[in-house]
């Protein structure tokens, strides 16, 4: 490849360094080439490893398999959650009862909850309960909140284990919101964290509706441990239409399928 050809993948790779993510849209208008020489590049770079390609762009490989850290996995896909989050808000109704994890997604939805009207949220993040707090005090929130309590995770910002376990089992919600960290429509949706993974399926569990909140960098990714098949699903909410080879899949299992726009 030519010389200008290396300068422009290194300047992917410093983007990607930067935020984590890269847009096909903004590589074009940024580096003056087409669409087709950027997906040669984003293949090229995902060949020897540099990069991850998603749907519209590329995200940083996480090369140790491991799930970053809470304020790491906050500023990755900013924008697209905030659209996420209000979309997953608005399916929220008055004196729902609702699990809310400790995904940086599903923690969007709590900004969007002010105008609901005797609610109740139960969530394990840390950060999540000090957001309700605020707004509570603050007379913003109107309704109930409830910690998950168990042993904290300190680098996630959020408690898990046994006791959370039985805590979740003791309640019966109108909607649980799911954040992930993998899904294929063979796999189903996972995570990297066990015992997260386990609460996620007793929130599914006690729950009449579950809602899986993801942008695309999820999307054909496979992690450790599986949550659950796509047909425990009841909707999922992405910042993107489904994937064209996913349709008639999500279709014949029932998942109803919102672009967050």
């Amino acid at each position: 490849m030519s010389l200008i050809g290396e300068e422009r993948k290194d300047y992917i790779l410093q983007q990607l360094n930067l935020e984590g993510k890269v847009k096909t849209y903004d590589l074009v208008e940024k580096l003056k080439v087409s669409s087709e020489m950027i997906r040669r590049y984003l293949e090229e770079l995902e060949e020897d490893n540099k990069l991850k390609r998603v749907y519209g762009g590329a995200i940083k490989i996480n090369v140790a398999r491991e799930e970053p850290i809470y304020f790491k996995r906050e500023v990755l896909f900013s924008e697209e959650k905030r659209r996420i989050g209000r979309a997953a808000a608005s399916l929220v109704e008055d004196n729902d009862v609702v699990f809310i994890d400790d995904g940086t997604t599903t923690l969007q939805i709590i900004d969007y909850l002010l105008n609901k009207k005797n609610i109740t949220v139960l969530t394990i993040s840390v950060a999540g309960l000090y957001m309700l707090i605020d707004y509570n005090n603050r007379g913003l929130f109107n309704g109930e909140i409830y910690f998950i309590g168990g042993k904290i995770d300190s680098s996630q910002s959020r408690s898990s284990g046994t006791f959370a376990e039985k805590m979740v089992e003791s309640f019966y919600a109108d909607k649980a919101y799911i954040s992930i960290d993998g899904m294929m429509v063979d796999k189903g949706i996972t995570g990297f964290d066990v015992q997260r993974g386990q609460l996620a399926r007793k929130m599914i569990e006690r729950s009449k509706q579950t809602i899986v909140v993801t942008d695309q960098s999820k999307f054909g990714q496979m992690q450790f441990f599986k949550i659950a098949d796509l047909k425990e699903i009841d909707l999922i909410i992405s910042d993107i239409s489904a994937p064209k080879e996913w349709i008639a899949p999500l279709h014949d299992k029932h998942v109803t399928w919102i672009e967050a726009k």
